[in-house]
């Protein structure tokens, strides 16, 4: 079995996966390679698949190799308890504010305080309960051989002005080194129907494919909305689709590894297997916020959707991934959604599979099989966010609401516990910036308690948090990440991100309209502007910072309050200056020359 590794490191052996040359660093002036080849072996060994029995999916759970299991359970345990116990003491009745003779605006505000603040910790104590849970029963899939003879669509798409053209034509040169042992053809998906992209497919014996200018495949919404990537896949689906049993795909700017077909077409041989999925990660990974951007996604990658393993439901992610094509033609293919992956796994994880009469299933590999390119820029790292978060909620108002009577208890709680996480962590930042607003501007006060024993409890819980995430470490699928790193440029990220995760609730509770937004790569990478690029991150400076100075005016000084305050006030800012000294570096720079 091959251990899973943790970091970066260096090619031993002469096989090296195609990657962009401006992904390649010169180990003579830049540092070591990254060891792509090995990292796409995270799930170990191929094997044969039975022949006297049907064949299914088997896994190994992560846990299963830990040498220290009374050690892990013990962390397990401990983080959501304690947060449950500090949730409980806070919640006591004892310790709710009562006023003898208070104005009813004073009673009401103090009520809102007592409701925020109760809110606050059961969403930490589900999130803490989240990350034990996925702990625990993660697990990955065992590589079987794929069948011999299968017909295979290679497919990615190009937007104009959106992707570079040597970065499709990286991608596409990639594609045509991909192993199989069948028919294999490589698709573009062209929605300008450029005559240089259609030179370029000729050139690297590409089929070109382009929706533009038919009016049935480019509608205002629906299965075929123009301007989508869910409406250009479907197109192709509608015109080629059963022409193959199976088709693979990557995004723009993804580099696939020759072995990506011979890692993810096996679980095929399950005929309930619908789609498989493979980590993001992020080729241009030298740049700081493409860098902190992966570090991010960690937990997702690494573990919540290893833990989608355990229930046949780890969620579709358009990056990288393998799809049969009977199962999204029962289903109409890609749902109308700005988070179109999403959508379409939860669609299919909630019908059946007409041939056997069992639900749909999926499969995560952690094998990396596929090298992206992440946001360059903090403009297209919070537009991305946005999207992400905008299409959550999305999915959860239209979707998720008929899941109790479509997916199974542990497909459902798998779902819950992904889907809460963006509007938790919006809620949690709202509800935060109302309570300092309430206390440190008003003086209201929902809980009268002791600021030494609440200051244990609560640094107590957050460490135990925090060591469980850092524990996970172990279970990286990064090969960027240096080993033994603590990620925390990914718990930074992701706190920087609560003030997007918020605007985008609200946008959705108030209906505004959003649209799908590619992410600009190479050099159309958006650039970055204070007013524009920070906006929200100014207003709520503008907020935590005006509670504060209230708070000294008003002579309200609760630690906890003011410590939340000022914690907020540096999240918000800390973004405007990274960004300010990075300007500073490159002038400087520029200068010395």
């Amino acid at each position: 079995m091959t251990p899973t590794p943790t970091g970066a490191q260096q090619y031993t052996t002469t096989e090296r996966p195609a990657i962009p040359q401006q992904w390649q660093r010169d180990p003579a002036t830049r540092g070591p390679r990254y060891d792509y080849e090995h990292y796409s072996r995270l799930a170990g060994p191929m094997t044969e698949a039975p022949v006297d029995r049907p064949y299914r999916v088997k896994y190994r759970s992560l846990l299963s190799d830990e040498p220290h299991r009374i050690r892990a359970a013990l962390l397990l345990g401990a983080a959501p308890v304690l947060s449950a116990i500090l949730l409980a003491w806070l919640m006591q009745p004892g310790h709710w504010t009562r006023r003898a003779g208070a104005p009813a605006w004073m009673t009401v505000c103090d009520t809102v305080m007592l409701v925020s603040i109760g809110l606050i910790e059961l969403f930490r104590l589900i999130n803490v309960s989240s990350n034990a849970h996925a702990t625990l029963v993660a697990r990955d899939p065992i590589p079987v051989v794929p069948e011999v003879g299968t017909k295979v669509a290679f497919l990615t798409t190009f937007v104009p002005g959106k992707e570079p053209l040597a970065m499709v034509g990286a991608t596409l040169e990639a594609a045509t080194r991909l192993r199989h042992r069948g028919v294999l053809h490589i698709w573009l998906l062209d929605e300008g129907d450029d005559p240089a992209v259609r030179e370029l497919c000729d050139r690297l014996g590409v089929r070109h494919f382009s929706r533009k200018g038919v009016e049935r495949w480019n509608q205002s919404k629906g299965a075929f909305r123009a301007k989508t990537k869910h409406g250009n896949y479907n197109a192709w689906l509608d015109a080629h689709g059963d022409d193959y049993e199976f088709f693979a795909s990557v995004d723009t700017d993804h580099i696939p590894l020759a072995n990506f077909l011979d890692r993810m077409l096996g679980y095929f041989r399950d005929p309930d297997t619908a789609f498989v999925v493979g980590p993001q990660v992020y080729g241009n990974y030298e740049n700081a916020v493409t860098k902190a951007a992966e570090s991010q996604q960690f937990l997702f990658h690494a573990l919540i959707q290893r833990a989608g393993n355990a229930y046949g439901a780890p969620m579709f992610v358009g990056t990288n991934n393998a799809v049969r094509i009977s199962a999204l033609k029962s289903i109409g293919g890609l749902v109308d959604s700005i988070t179109e992956d999403m959508a379409t796994g939860l669609e299919l994880h909630r019908h059946r599979n007409p041939r056997t009469g069992r639900k749909w299933r999926s499969v995560y590999t952690p094998d990396v099989l596929a090298v992206g390119e992440g946001p360059a820029s903090w403009t297209d790292f919070f537009t991305q966010q946005l999207r992400w978060s905008r299409g959550t909620y999305e999915t959860v108002l239209k979707q998720f609401w008929k899941a109790p009577f479509t997916l199974s208890p542990g497909r459902f709680l798998n779902y819950g516990l992904m889907l809460v996480y963006y509007p938790m962590t919006a809620f949690n930042w709202l509800l935060g910036a109302l309570s300092c607003a309430l206390f440190l501007g008003l003086g209201a006060s929902g809980i009268q308690i002791n600021s030494e024993v609440w200051m244990m409890l609560y640094s107590d819980a957050a460490a135990l948090q925090i060591g469980l995430y850092i524990w996970n470490r172990r279970h990286n699928v990064s090969p960027h990440e240096p080993e033994g790193s603590s990620g925390a440029a990914g718990m930074v990220m992701s706190a920087l991100s609560a003030p997007i995760y918020a605007r985008s609730l609200l946008d959705t509770l108030l209906r505004r309209k959003s649209n799908f937004v590619v992410t600009p790569k190479g050099d159309s990478a958006s650039p970055d502007r204070l007013l524009s690029t920070f906006r929200i991150h100014i207003f709520w400076t503008l907020v935590f910072g005006g509670s504060l100075a209230a708070s000294f005016f008003n002579r309200h000084t609760h630690v906890a309050m003011r410590t939340w305050a000022t914690l907020a006030l540096i999240i918000t800012t800390a973004p405007i200056v990274v960004w300010s000294l990075s300007l500073i570096r490159a002038k400087s720079r520029s200068d010395g020359r």
